[in-house]
């Protein structure tokens, strides 16, 4: 941790990048077997759904530190100003940042208690669920990398485009009405009036995580309507 500072930026994005698939590999992995070990949604137990969150943990503050660091490496090359002052880095860090900040820190210090303690020994169906939601995010880490190497018009960005799409929309929107429908399974009542027979604190939740992610959606669908229609580049050895 301590020789993060001086990697090159670059080097830095590579790593986060690296670890960040890695990571999604083993979180959707690790959600995967708990989801078909766990025949009763409710009271069905796994020990990966209790001991994965510790790495969740170390994950996501690991993520924050390095983000702030590739801010801080921007500002930098930008060279000095009175704005690379180390609390004028963090205000910008914090603004720009603020949403993948805030999304990182309701896990840490809201979903963590829930998952290890208050949830007691309920519901290690649904903390694979949630493990799972990160299946998108190799393919994310791809599509930056071929960015960066300047293949964004290549066909491999456009299917890999589509892979992202598609992982998002099934592993982090369509997650949350899954979960509804396989506890109304459970209990023998339709979709629609799962929310009326879960605690109030279980709904609030589920609002705050899939809110960002629709954002995020629309964010990415956005970019696809851009990738899909943009005109093929004119041929200049003509």
């Amino acid at each position: 941790m301590f020789l993060f500072p001086h990697l090159h930026l670059s080097k830095l994005l590579d790593l986060r990048r690296l670890v960040s698939s890695i990571q999604a590999i083993m979180a959707t992995l690790s959600g995967l077997v708990v989801i078909f070990s766990c025949r009763d949604v409710v009271h069905d137990r796994h020990w990966l759904a209790r001991e994965y969150v510790w790495i969740v943990v170390s994950y996501m503050t690991y993520d924050i530190y390095v983000m702030y660091l590739c801010h801080w490496h921007k500002t930098q090359d930008q060279g000095p100003s009175d704005g690379n002052h180390p609390w004028d880095n963090l205000r910008s860090f914090l603004q720009k940042e603020r949403l993948m900040i805030t999304h990182h820190l309701f896990i840490l210090f809201v979903l963590t208690p829930v998952a290890v303690h208050l949830r007691g020994e309920l519901g290690d169906f649904f903390v694979g669920c949630i493990f799972t939601a990160e299946l998108s995010t190799p393919f994310v880490s791809l599509g930056k990398i071929l960015m960066q190497l300047k293949m964004q018009d290549s066909l491999l960005h456009k299917i890999n485009g589509i892979l992202i799409l598609v992982t998002f929309f099934l592993c982090r929107i369509l997650l949350f009405p899954f979960m509804y429908w396989a506890y109304g399974r459970q209990v023998n009542v339709p979709i629609y009036e799962v929310p009326f027979r879960i605690p109030l604190h279980c709904n609030v939740a589920n609002a705050f995580l899939i809110a960002p992610q629709i954002y995020w959606f629309a964010l990415i669908c956005r970019k696809a309507t851009r990738l899909y229609s943009r005109s093929p580049a004119p041929d200049r050895t003509r």
